[in-house]
This record gives C-alpha cells, structure tokens and sequence, in this order.
C-alpha cells in the first residue's frame, strides 16, 4: 500500500470520531462550569431543544447535499403554526388532520422550491429566499400581525411531554433519522442523491434525472420544517408569526459543523444531525457564560468561516 493511501486509510477513524469527540469535549466543558448541567432533568430539557433544529436539520441535509440550501424553513415553520391554529381546534382528534394539511402544504412549498430551482435556474438562495418572504408576507395578511386561534391540549404533549423518560419530540426526530437515514444510505435514490450533488452533468449523463432528484430534496427539506414547526409550536405553547426564526442559519450551520460539504456530494445524515446537537450545546455555553444573546451569532459566523476555509483546502488537495 502507498504511503498516501496509508495516510488517507488512517485518518478515517479520525474523522469518524471528530463530532462524538466535539460533542464530549462540550458536555465536559459545560459541565465543568455548571455541574447541574449533568442533571438527568438538564439532559432532557436540552435534548428538547434539539429535536425541532435536529428536524429541519435532517432535511436541510438533502438539500445541501445536492448543492443547494433552503432559507424557506424557518418562514414555513412559523406559517405552518398559523395554519394550525386556522383550524381553531381544541379536541385532539384533529391533531392528524392538522399535521396532514400542514405536510400537505410543505411538500408543495418545497416543490415550488425545487421547481424554481432546476426548471427556472434560479439559484437556491434567490429561490429560497423569496418563497420564504412570500410566506412571510401572506402570513401577515391572514393574522393581521396577530395569529388568533387555538390548538389541541395535545400539542403540548408533543411539544413537552415524555414517554418512559424520553422527550416525544425526540422519540419523533429519532424515527424520522432512522426512516430517511435508510432513504439517503441505503436506497438507490440516496445514491441518486450523492452524484447529483458530486455532478450534476454526470449524474444526467449516466441516465439520472438529476432535476427530479432535486426537486425531490427540497420536498423533503421542506416537509421536515414543516413538521419541526408543529413540534415547536407544542413546545413554545403559542404561535406568533415569528415561530422557528432563526432556524434557516442554525439548519445550516449545523449541517456544516457535521462535514456536510456546501459544495454538495459529501457528508452523512449521522453528522448532520451531530452538528445540531454541538449547535445547541454551544448556545448552552453561551447561556451559562452569561454572554449576551448576540454571541451565538459570531460563533455562527465563525463556523461558516471556519468550515468553508477547510472546504476549500480539501478541494485545493
């Protein structure tokens, strides 16, 4: 075996435990600094936090994978929050028909996504960003400035509650990981998926519908924002027109710090979801530190920074 080939075999197992290495140094740092943060009750609340962000995350995944980034989810989470509450409901048994007409409409704000995207050429960050103030701007209109309505009791379960110790939002995230975790790493359209985003021109030369397979990322993107928004509007127990803000730069941050390349093609849902919970860890920092909320944003910024430079090194190789 060559020396670099040698070299490359050996940093495998590194780059494996990189993210379960940041993810303990982090646990090891907060918990230095406030002991209580080991607390069982502590360690749930967080893993509360995490769910929705691990949610959009998962979606976000597909979408960058292909190259692209969607700036839509966290407009659709709070538009799907106001959808819910249109329905005025108070008995649980509307819970399914709310989460149905609330993927329903996901799915179609992530086709016209997909569609702007590949049928249109405009690039995902044009694209994203108007859907995302064109439902910033017909949520207003609906509410008025101000969401009336109600919910079932029974989001706030899905919001807060737990079974056998463990949050529902999370037990949600996990099924969700596992189902389209086999889709992205076991199935023929994840591997679609992964030479879309390494080349478009090959991927369609090879007899893959790399417009299709696109589209069909943002679908999934965006039907995960809207699933996180309804799981966040249970934990937050009100809907106001800013539901999720800030979601689209954390989804993307963290789908960073998990070695997902901007540049498409490489990194796994595993560390997708990895880098949500060291996003979440870091603002769990910031809180104990007592830095100002502004903080989380220049540890944003730096990670952006700081992963792109090391992006573009490892292509320069």
């Amino acid at each position: 075996m060559s020396e670099p080939a040698s070299k490359s075999t050996a940093l495998v197992p590194v780059k494996r435990l990189a993210l379960p290495a940041a993810m303990l140094a982090l646990v090891g740092f907060a918990a230095v600094l406030q002991p209580s943060f080991l607390s069982p009750s502590n360690l749930q609340d967080i893993l509360t936090q995490a769910a929705p962000l691990g949610i959009v995350v998962l979606g976000q995944a597909f979408v960058v994978l292909v190259r692209g980034l969607d700036l839509s989810v966290a407009s659709l989470m709070a538009t799907v929050a106001v959808i819910a509450t249109a329905f005025n409901a108070t008995d649980d048994a509307m819970i399914p028909v709310i989460f149905a007409v609330a993927i329903g409409f996901s799915a179609l704000v992530g086709l016209t996504n997909g569609l702007l995207v590949t049928k249109r050429n405009v690039s995902p960050f044009l694209a994203t960003l108007a859907i995302m103030i064109v439902l910033q701007g017909l949520r207003f209109y609906y509410t008025q400035g101000a969401p009336a309505g109600s919910l079932p009791s029974g989001f706030r379960f899905l919001g807060t509650g737990r079974i056998a110790g463990i949050p529902v939002n999370m037990i949600a995230f996990a099924v969700l990981f596992v189902v389209l975790g086999w889709l992205l790493h076991k199935s023929a359209f994840g591997r679609k998926v992964y030479i879309t985003g390494g080349n478009p021109v090959s991927a369609d030369l090879v007899g893959i519908r790399s417009d299709r397979v696109t589209i069909l990322c943002y679908v999934i993107c965006s039907v995960m924002a809207g699933i996180a928004g309804l799981f966040l509007v249970g934990f937050v127990g009100t809907v106001d027109n800013w539901v999720g803000r800030g979601y689209e730069l954390d989804s993307i941050v963290a789908v960073v710090i998990g070695g997902v390349a901007l540049s498409g093609g490489t990194g796994t849902l595993w560390g997708a979801a990895s880098g949500a919970l060291i996003l979440i860890l870091l603002f769990n920092i910031v809180i104990i530190l007592g830095l100002p909320v502004q903080a989380q944003l220049i540890i944003k910024g730096i990670i952006i920074i700081f992963a792109a430079a090391l992006f573009a090194r490892a292509r320069a190789q």
